[in-house]
């Protein structure tokens, strides 16, 4: 038996064969060219293709691990653009008078070489983002195919490392565990395995992991050792955890289909963030009150034509179908210049989070709105449908949203196509502006629900994506997000509005004994952290709870008050 060690990035215990995935290494030889403008016109084309190659890995992306994890196909994205790194391919192209393919391998030595000798662990280790990038950029250039992972049956995948665009391409439902030689818990195979619930393990070292292929092997991600060829010794201690952590799993499932009550008797709402029509398995196996997020751009990611009503309808309904009753929340299109979809044709922004995206973009462009309207006012005779509107920040926007719900509406009526009238309104909060005016947005809305990953961006003054603000993020103590926080939640309950949580805070056990007594009503997770957090909230005994919203007393916001 063999025994080789790592870092644990996510428990559980795997047993299966191990697969090798070989990464093809680009062979890029100096070359001199006479043409530098063939040779510009060759690096710009394969920008154009990688970053098509990139929008469609960001629309997969979004479905498997969310849209904060699928993020760091944006950041591969704001590589390829940079104009440091572009002007370095460039420069290197026209006055070395390099091949397109040696300027780009040179430019990114260069800047992994600056990456390697900044102080932070975290930005050296994006150097692997950068090198994914580069690659891309190399394969076009040479006209090559890109190497697939092609797994026919359940393994454990092994990979000296993983690149995010690598780990996007694989079919997860044959990886019994990941291990790599390389990698750190900041990489993107962590982020997919801790996503996604794979044991998992990184920086195990062993040069000789390429030569182990084919073997039975045990891993062990709780303590970050994987076993060659188990003894007997090792199969009784594997068989001894696993027993224990299936009565722990199944100690989680006692909380099917009970109330999330706690100590003293409050009853509070769990529900799942989903991506799309394939997140929907996992919320109902892990019996989510109902979605509390769902993000309908899925829909218009990586595509030439925006979907048109008849396709978004039949999206809309097939989740209210399948939640059977459940509360659906259906986010409007929350994209933009941010995120480049082909089919907006809006132009380059220098500050794409701040520009022309979301609720701005809709009412930009009222006909794409309404559309999106009726396919949700359609949808709502299958289910318990709201609606939320992102990135509100002024009381004109809700109230110029009203006007086009109501034409949307009287649309459906023309035709004869019956729809709920009294559907829920809500408004994500997400900004400073939307935390200040939270009182007077309270009397136009149903509901509140609180995106914690961009309030505290914003409250911060922290951009998520830049990489050397990493360390502020590792230690902060969430205090101004969490007093922003409570400030919403006082100011919705007292006009009779409830109020969730549908950012990733929502999943930190933690907080969440804080969130309940600042008085939220309502915590939307991934799919896989709703019954650790059902477990959590019935250890939780409030001895006082803010401004406690009451169900019964609810208003609605319909039609008939504005």
């Amino acid at each position: 038996m063999l025994v080789l060690s790592g870092k644990p990035v996510f428990g559980g215990i795997a047993r299966g064969k191990l697969f090798y995935f070989q990464q093809d290494e680009n062979e890029v030889v100096k070359r001199l060219i006479k043409d530098t403008d063939r040779e510009l016109g060759r690096y710009e084309t394969a920008k154009k293709h990688a970053l098509e190659e990139l929008d469609e890995l960001y629309s997969k992306a979004i479905e498997k691990v969310g849209e904060n994890d699928a993020s760091i196909f944006i950041i591969h994205k704001m590589l390829i653009e940079d104009s440091t790194f572009d002007s370095g391919v460039r420069d290197r192209i026209k006055n070395d008078r390099f091949s397109a393919d040696y300027a780009v391998a040179q430019t990114s030595r260069d800047l992994s070489a600056a990456f390697s000798n900044l102080g932070s662990n975290y930005i050296k280790e994006r150097a692997a983002d950068l090198k994914d990038v580069c690659d891309r950029l190399i394969r076009h250039i040479q006209n090559k195919d890109e190497k697939r992972i092609e797994l026919n049956e359940k393994v454990i995948l092994c990979a000296d490392d993983l690149m995010p665009s690598e780990t996007m391409q694989i079919d997860l439902s044959n990886v019994l565990a990941i291990i790599t030689r390389y990698g750190s818990s900041n990489s993107h195979t962590a982020i997919l395995a801790r996503t996604m619930n794979i044991p998992a393990i990184i920086g195990i070292g062993a040069d000789r992991l390429s030569m182990l292929r084919d073997m039975e092997a045990i891993v062990d991600g709780y303590s970050g050792s994987v076993y060659i060829e188990p003894d007997e010794a090792a199969l009784r201690r594997i068989e001894q955890l696993e027993e224990n952590e299936a009565k722990k799993r199944e100690m989680l499932k006692r909380f099917k289909g009970r109330k999330n009550v706690t100590l003293d008797g409050t009853e509070i709402e769990v529900f799942a963030n989903i991506a799309g029509l394939n997140d929907l398995n996992y919320a109902l196996e892990n019996d989510a009150g109902g979605i509390g997020l769902f993000r309908s751009e899925f829909l218009y990611l990586g595509r030439i034509h925006m979907p048109d009503e008849d396709e978004q309808y039949f999206n809309y309904r097939q989740v209210l179908e399948r939640m059977g009753g459940r509360k659906v929340i259906i986010r409007t299109m929350d994209a933009g210049a941010d995120k480049n979809i082909k089919s907006f044709g809006l132009a380059k922004e220098e500050n794409p989070a701040l520009g022309v995206r979301s609720i701005r973009l809709c009412l930009l462009r009222p006909e794409m709105f309404k559309t999106q309207l009726r396919a949700l006012f359609r949808a709502s005779m299958y289910g318990d449908l709201s609606i939320m509107l992102p990135l509100v920040t002024a009381t004109e926007e809700i109230h110029r949203a009203k006007v086009l719900i109501e034409e949307a509406k009287d649309q459906l009526r023309a035709k004869g196509v019956p729809f709920k009238e009294n559907v829920p309104i809500g408004i994500m909060v997400e900004t400073p502006a939307a935390v200040l005016m939270s009182e007077d947005f309270a009397r136009e809305v149903d509901f509140f629900s609180i995106g914690t990953n961009d309030l505290e961006q914003y409250i911060m003054a922290l951009d998520r994506q830049n990489l050397t603000l990493e360390t502020y993020y590792e230690h902060k103590d969430h205090e101004p997000l969490l007093r922003a926080m409570r400030m919403v939640c006082d100011n919705a309950h007292r006009h009779g509005i409830p109020v969730g949580i549908c950012g990733e805070l929502g999943a930190d056990l933690e907080l969440t004994e804080e969130f309940l007594k600042m008085g939220i009503d309502e915590i939307s997770v991934t799919p896989s952290q709703v019954l650790p957090l059902r477990q959590r909230i019935r250890t939780i005994k409030l001895d006082e709870r803010k401004q406690l919203f009451d169900p019964a007393a609810v208003k609605t916001i319909n039609s008939d008050t504005w």
